[in-house]
């Protein structure tokens, strides 16, 4: 079995680490005989729609988002065909903020969003910093705990078809009062968590890995379980710091 995983504009959004979401994903693959097929994807080069079994867009700060939201913006159309096509998506932060219809700093300029997630992102005064984690059923009847990172001052609202990835437990969440964060749309998911987000949360990576699969072959795998005890206690760490810190819903 081989996938494709397309990385956008790794070179501007890389923030906390981001790309070791990537490093994760390749090994758990390799772990079980999955090829993972990496392809780094700048400004004006195509996602080739059908063939990318997964997106990825890390977290950047301000100045590097709005060097690269017009690009992604003009890159609706094969998002949204990715999406519906069934690839799964991984957009983290900064990523996260511009796959929705718009971000608006704080000086009130707007980037330009692609639409991917029914949300809007406006900044406030305030940063919303710390530890964070959630609860989350992205399987009915599965409840699994996601543990990370949150640096961010927009806040994100959610539209009235939007999904949210999960219930905050501890910290801030998509905007300090909704009590939710993140968002879920079919096989895709957006978060404001970083750290990176998939080494303390395995059972999410190989969730995705499990979608691009699925995109690849039609058929969601059922991945033999691994000795995933160190990743345990990464979880177990972050998720305790994110219950003593002081957050909004902590």
């Amino acid at each position: 079995m081989k996938i494709r995983v397309a990385h956008l504009y790794p070179d501007y959004l890389n923030i906390y680490a981001d790309r070791g979401n990537m490093a994760v994903l390749s090994q758990r693959a390799a772990w079980r005989g999955i090829e993972l097929e990496y392809r780094p994807v700048g400004v004006a080069e195509a996602i080739q729609v059908g063939e990318d079994d997964l997106v990825y867009v890390g977290g950047g700060q301000d100045r590097e988002q709005a060097l690269i939201a017009p690009d992604l913006a003009a890159r609706a159309p094969e998002l949204e065909a990715a999406v519906e096509g069934g690839a799964a998506v991984l957009a983290v932060c900064g990523g996260y903020q511009l796959l929705g219809h718009f971000y608006r700093d704080r000086s009130g300029a707007e980037l330009p969003g692609a639409g991917v997630f029914d949300l809007h992102t406006v900044a406030g005064e305030r940063r919303m910093i710390g530890d964070v984690l959630l609860e989350c059923e992205i399987e009915p009847g599965e409840r699994r705990t996601l543990a990370g990172f949150e640096n961010h001052a927009g806040r994100t609202i959610l539209g009235p078809v939007a999904e949210p990835l999960g219930r905050v437990v501890s910290g801030f969440g998509n905007d300090g009062e909704s009590g939710f964060e993140g968002c879920r749309r079919g096989r895709a998911i957006g978060t404001y968590l970083h750290g990176p987000l998939l080494p303390r949360n395995p059972w999410l990576a190989d969730w995705l890995l499990a979608q691009a699969v699925a995109h690849r072959s039609g058929d969601v795998p059922d991945l033999e379980p691994l000795p995933d005890e160190l990743e345990a206690q990464a979880h177990t760490v972050a998720a305790g710091r994110a219950h003593t810190r002081g957050g909004r819903f902590g």
